[in-house]
This record gives structure tokens, C-alpha cells and sequence, in this order.
């Protein structure tokens, strides 16, 4: 037999080869396929994560810029890109390199990245990809249907394509659930760990605090209005300036107006939206400052997370905390609408309020109203439970929604004490239902709390907070933030996240404590 020695020498390193093999653990090798699974799994998410970002993008048009002609291509792109991200994240390889990597992780971001992959995968494997993408199709289409209906003050218009989108919403959470509460599924997608009973029972602990606090102070002597009107491209100019000095970086980020203000997107594209009213500059300056909050968190996440499993925040509870502290907390302060109050006369001049303490009730009037957006802080968790409750009711057959319009009405009379008078002005004012956000609402309220939690401890340690806040310095506060909770993004479960920064438990009684102490020096209680 003839062998080259190229053969020759391949016989031999391959018996030495063998050799070694047989005097190296087997653990050795399981441990490089393991590191091979994980690099392969990772990488994966990674373009999954990459596409996610696109379909954010998709949407923050829609919101934006896209004309209003284009809508029905836009569902069907949508539908497209939903099923190329539901195929992704229940491929069977992740199941497959998740069972592979079966090393016990001392490194916790990996472990993190990894409990959230998986979370993700269990989730999208039960939801089948004709359902998934239907979902995107219909509640894009849905999207333009209720910004007309609104528009036109018609509910009546909306509801067909409404019941539509629960009636997908539901068969998902169907398919989602297993012994849980199929809102419970809903409120997964948005708080991971929370239930609809644990929350019930924190809002009502709130309420009856809420109720007392709100009726004591609209006995009193209302806050001074606004006066005249207020140039738009200036509010724009003075928006612009107040994303600044909260922290946003306009390098990896833009400002635009929609109807319904809201961030989108992570890492070096973080995009906010605010609205603008001649009258009502305050709409503006605090969306503003409210979207910031989103924004600077997503921003300030720890840039080796990017395009991660862990890359965003921790879940919409804490996101909310951000823009709540952001915008009450720290914006409507005291000691930053005195910096605030010189801005607008130095851009406005005169505006009917003669000093910084008149300005400061100005900008925390409680006065009736009916949209949650723009609802003080005493008053805007009732919006928020009321729309708990009725999603809910929805949710589980027990409210129809040809009865939602009436069934809204009753409630805020009962809640408020006054009539809802247009459609526009009660259950069509938050764009949420529309896109299929069930479960997204106790969220804010959520968030609110977790936001007195934080402003309480950073109070602790931040004694010269107010100083610098009426200098219009907002680094110390913002370092704070991003230091003790931002940079973590979903490092950790989302009431762990808190908890760490804190140091305590979190509750509402620091929120109301809060609110109290507020309102009551401001209204002479």
C-alpha cells in the first residue's frame, strides 16, 4: 500500500491526538461545547435584538413622519417583520443551545442574558406565527383608525377594529396561559413577576389617600392660569434646551411631535416625541421632560449591553419610575420651576404670574380635567386605576366593548365627580388599546411608586439637591439615577432593580408621604 507522507503525518497526529483525548476529562470538552452553544446563542439574539430595533423604528415613523396615505403598506410591512422576530426568537436552535449550555455561570451578566432569552423563547414558542404576525397587521391598521376616531370624536368608529384587536390580544393570552390568569400573561409582557392581585392590592392601599388628598385641595383657592399665547417653534426651542439639561444626548437621539408622546428605541438611537399647544406650554416642557426620563435610560444603560437581551430597561414599571422622577420629582419641584419660571419670562416675557412661588402652584394646579396625560400628580393614579379596572373587565368577557364609551363615563363620574362630555375626552384619549397594549396601564401607577422609593432615598443622599436644581442643574440627581439604576438596564428582575438602588422594600407609603407633605404646603392644608 502506498501512502504519502502527507497521509503519513495525518495517521500519526491523529493517533496522538487520540491519545491526548483519552487523558483529558470529559468535562473539558463539554465545557467548549457549552462556550461554543453560548457564543452561537448569543450571537443570534444579537440580530434578533438588531431586527427589534427596526420594527421600533417602523413604528416611531408611523407616529412621526409617515403620511397618512401610507398606512395599510405599513401594517403589511409590519406583519412581515413580526414574522421574521416570532420565527427568530422561537426557533428550536435556542431551545437546543439553551440545553447545551449547561455550565453552572459564575459571570451574572451572562446569567442575566440568558434568563431573559429564555423568557422570551417560552414565551414566543406558545404563540403561534400566523397569530403573532395578525397581531402586528391588525394593530397597526388599528393605530390610524382610533388617531381618526379621535379626531372625530367617534367611538363608535373604532370599535369594530377595538374588538378586533382584543379579540386577538385574548387567543394570545390563551395561548400563553397555562394556570395563570390570562391578564396575569398580558401584565407579564410589561412587568415580568407581578400579578393583577398584587397590584390591586398596592392600588388600593393608594386610593383612599389619593381621594382625601384631592378633595381637601380642590376645596381650596385654585392656582393662578397662564396667560396669552405661547409660539410653538418656541416651546420646541425651550423643549430642546430642557432634554439638555436632563441629561439627553442629541447625539444619539431626536426630538419630534406626535399625538400621543412617546419614546423608542436603545442604545446610540434613543428617539422621544412631544406635543405642542399655544396655550398650554406646560404640555409640552413636561412631555418633554417625562419622554427624557425614557430616553436618558435607555441611553445610559451600560454600552456593552447593546443590542442584548439585557440591552433595554429592566421592564415599563421601572422605565415609568425614570420618566415620573424625571418630570414631578425633580421638574415640578419647587426649586426647578423657580429656574424654570425666569426661562419662560426670559423667552415669553409676561404671562399673567407675577413670581416664582405663584409659578410653582401654577405648574402643580389640581384642577378638573379629564385626560390622564395631562393630569396632576394627586390626581393621575385614578386615571391610571381606572383604566385598570376596566381593562380587566375587557380582558375577561365581563365588560363588552359597544358598552366600554358608557361604562368609562360612569366610572369617571363616580371617580371625579363630573360628566365625560366627548369621546375624545374619555376612552379615546390614550392611543394604548389601540396597538394591543392590555396590561401596559397599571404600569404607570407602578411606576409612580417605585419613583417615591427612589426620590425618597436619593433625598437621603443628595443634601444639596435643591441648590442645584434651582440653577438649573440636574447632573447630581441624573449621576444618581444613572449610577444606581440606569446602567443596570434588565441586569436584574424588575423589583430586584429597585429594591438595589433603594435599599428597601418598595410600597407606596413613600409616595404618599411624598404628595402630602407637597400639597399641603402648597395649598395651606
Amino acid at each position: 500500500c502506498y501512502i504519502t507522507p502527507i497521509y503519513c503525518d495525518y495517521i500519526v497526529a491523529l493517533s496522538y491526538s487520540c491519545a491526548i483525548f483519552d487523558r483529558i476529562p470529559n468535562s473539558h470538552f463539554s465545557e467548549k461545547l457549552a462556550m461554543s452553544e453560548l457564543a452561537k446563542l448569543l450571537d443570534f439574539d444579537h440580530q434578533t435584538q438588531a431586527l427589534a430595533q427596526v420594527s421600533g423604528r417602523l413604528g416611531w415613523d408611523q407616529e412621526t413622519m409617515m403620511a397618512s396615505g401610507s398606512s395599510e403598506q405599513r401594517a403589511i410591512e409590519m406583519s412581515a417583520l413580526e414574522g421574521v422576530l416570532h420565527a427568530r426568537r422561537s426557533d428550536g436552535r435556542v431551545e437546543e443551545w439553551l440545553s447545551n449550555i449547561n455550565l453552572v455561570l459564575e459571570d451574572e451578566v451572562t446569567q442575566a442574558k440568558l434568563r431573559e432569552i429564555q423568557r422570551t423563547y417560552q414565551r414566543a414558542v406558545k404563540v403561534p406565527k400566523h397569530l403573532a404576525q395578525e397581531i402586528a397587521r391588525v394593530t397597526s391598521m388599528a393605530q390610524g383608525i382610533w388617531a381618526t376616531a379621535r379626531a372625530e370624536n367617534n367611538f363608535l368608529a373604532f370599535a369594530p377594529i377595538l374588538e378586533e384587536v382584543l379579540s386577538l390580544k385574548r387567543e394570545e393570552g390563551q395561548a400563553l396561559a397555562v394556570n395563570e390568569d390570562i391578564y396575569d400573561t398580558m401584565l407579564d409582557d410589561y412587568e415580568p413577576g407581578a400579578t393583577a392581585a398584587e397590584l390591586s392590592n398596592m392600588f388600593e392601599a393608594l386610593r383612599p389617600g389619593l381621594v382625601e388628598l384631592r378633595s381637601a385641595v380642590l376645596e381650596k383657592e385654585p392656582a393662578l392660569k397662564l396667560q396669552g399665547t405661547f409660539d410653538e417653534s418656541i416651546q420646541m426651542q425651550i423643549s430642546n434646551m430642557l432634554a439638555e439639561t436632563f441629561g439627553y444626548d442629541f447625539s444619539r437621539g431626536r426630538i419630534d411631535k406626535a399625538v400621543h408622546p412617546f419614546s423608542s428605541g436603545s442604545g446610540q438611537d434613543v428617539r422621544i416625541t412631544t406635543r405642542t399647544n399655544r396655550y398650554d406650554p406646560f404640555n409640552c416642557f413636561y412631555s418633554t421632560i417625562h419622554e427624557v426620563g425614557h430616553g436618558a435610560y435607555e441611553q445610559n444603560i451600560d454600552q456593552s449591553y447593546k443590542l442584548t437581551s439585557i440591552g433595554q430597561g429592566a421592564s415599563m414599571g421601572v422605565h415609568e419610575s425614570q420618566s415620573r422622577i424625571y418630570e414631578n420629582q425633580l421638574g415640578r419641584s419647587r426649586a426647578f420651576t423657580c429656574w424654570l419660571f425666569n426661562q419662560m419670562k426670559r423667552h415669553f416675557g409676561d404671562f399673567g404670574i407675577s413670581d416664582a412661588d405663584e409659578f410653582y402652584k401654577t405648574v402643580n394646579s389640581v384642577n378638573r380635567g379629564f385626560i390622564r396625560t395631562e393630569a396632576d400628580e394627586v390626581q393621575y393614579n385614578l386615571h391610571v386605576l381606572l383604566r385598570f379596572d376596566l381593562e380587566r373587565a375587557l380582558v375577561s368577557g365581563d365588560l363588552q366593548v359597544k358598552d366600554l364609551e358608557s361604562a368609562w363615563n360612569e366610572r369617571f363620574y363616580n371617580d371625579f365627580g363630573y360628566k365625560v362630555e366627548s369621546a375624545a375626552d374619555g376612552c379615546l384619549q390614550d392611543v394604548h388599546w389601540s396597538v394591543g397594549l392590555f396590561g401596559y396601564f397599571p404600569t404607570y401607577s407602578l411606576g409612580n411608586v417605585y419613583a417615591g422609593c427612589l426620590h425618597e432615598k436619593l433625598r437621603q443622599g443628595c443634601s444639596n439637591l435643591d441648590t442645584e436644581l434651582r440653577d438649573g442643574n440636574l447632573d447630581t440627581a441624573t449621576e444618581w439615577l444613572r449610577t444606581n439604576l440606569q446602567c443596570h438596564g434588565a441586569l436584574k428582575q424588575p423589583r430586584q432593580t429597585i429594591i438595589d438602588a433603594c435599599g428597601f422594600e418598595p410600597s407606596e407609603a413613600p409616595l404618599l408621604k411624598y404628595l402630602q407633605l407637597k400639597f399641603t404646603e402648597i395649598y395651606d392644608l
